[in-house]
């Protein structure tokens, strides 16, 4: 399990567009985003760094934790 902080998410939309975002590369990515702490866990075979940077190409500044 991989965990982020993820600044930038405001609402279901956003949780939208980040599930997508990585299980477009890993569709059997399982992901959790906690909104109030900012915060998105994922289940993967990708790496971290490619996480966080399609995490990043949705606009969102994101931090590996």
């Amino acid at each position: 399990m991989q965990v982020f902080n993820v600044q930038g998410m405001t609402c279901g939309h956003c949780v939208k567009a980040v599930t997508q975002a990585v299980q477009a590369q890993d569709q059997q990515a399982q992901i959790t985003v906690d909104l109030a702490c900012a915060q998105v866990k994922v289940q993967s075979e990708l790496p971290v760094e490619r996480i966080a940077e399609l995490i990043r190409e949705e606009g969102y500044s994101v931090q590996a934790l």
